[in-house]
């Protein structure tokens, strides 16, 4: 039985990794033509239409945890950030690539949870900076053109290591529809600023691929709820790189995108260094 919930863990898991994947391609497809700044905020508008009835369906009108809302606050503020600055590098960068530096967040945490979190700082655990932090610079290339893009995605990775540490502090007690509840409605109001100044009315056309936006965030995140209900976090992080393979395809198909030798090299480091972490937490390391 336990093998069989670990099998339907790993397989919702990868269907949330496909779904965010498509969100990451409809916000880049929009980007031609509307503001990152904007798709940030409708995405979170759209997915808080779908999960505030599923969260009130569940709870009634507690609709959001009640305990730690400054922690949880602290958190959505980094997340949103966090994809805020994503949306913006997708707009300027290939798919693949971007998804790459945003990779190195996890990475980035490590270092982060032994300054602020006084955890232990292994051998596997620095072998995955190493590799991440070379992954990095080989995609960086110092001394070459500096894409700008490129450190938008590093900032958006670096800000989502600072949500994954927000979220070790937070309550872990708070129910996860609850959680997603107030991520996306508190989400939805802090990014409401951008979203007025860089606003541009869709059009009947686009209206189909922001609702998706929406609805395939919101199903990702219920879906990856779910997994790691089912199975365990070690097991389950690896699968997150799916992004990546995923990311490289569609930018390829649907955008021309052609990862230089650089790229693929950084990326391969990155997702390696990612490895070695899951790996070091399935051995207690």
């Amino acid at each position: 039985m336990t093998d069989r919930l670990t099998l339907r863990g790993i397989a919702l898991m990868s269907v949330a990794m496909l779904g965010i994947l498509l969100v990451d391609s409809i916000a880049k497809f929009l980007s031609a033509e509307y503001s990152p700044l904007f798709i940030s905020w409708a995405r979170y508008a759209v997915a808080s239409a779908i999960v505030l009835p599923l969260a009130f369906h569940r709870h009634g009108r507690h609709v959001f945890p009640a305990e730690q809302r400054g922690a949880h606050l602290v958190r959505t503020a980094f997340l949103v950030t966090a994809m805020t600055l994503y949306f913006l590098a997708i707009a300027r960068i290939p798919l693949a690539l971007a998804v790459s530096a945003y990779f190195v967040g996890p990475v980035i945490a490590v270092v982060l949870s032994a300054l602020f979190l006084r955890e232990t700082l292994t051998r596997l655990k620095l072998a995955s900076l190493g590799l991440g932090l070379v992954g990095s610079m080989v995609i960086l290339r110092p001394g070459g053109t500096l894409e700008p893009g490129i450190l938008l995605a590093f900032g958006a990775g670096l800000f989502f290591a600072l949500y994954l540490i927000a979220t070790r502090q937070a309550s872990q007690t708070s129910d996860p529809i609850r959680t997603l509840a107030f991520q996306c409605v508190v989400g939805t109001f802090l990014l409401v600023p951008q979203a007025a100044l860089t606003a541009t009315l869709p059009g009947t056309d686009a209206l189909a691929f922001f609702a998706a936006l929406g609805l395939l965030s919101a199903i990702a995140h219920i879906l990856t709820i779910m997994a790691f209900r089912l199975a365990d976090a070690s097991t389950l992080a690896p699968l997150v790189y799916l992004e990546l393979v995923g990311a490289a395809g569609v930018g390829f198909l649907a955008f021309g995108e052609v990862p230089g030798p650089a790229t693929v090299l950084g990326a391969a480091l990155i997702v390696l260094a990612g490895v070695i972490l899951a790996t070091g937490r399935t051995n207690g390391g």
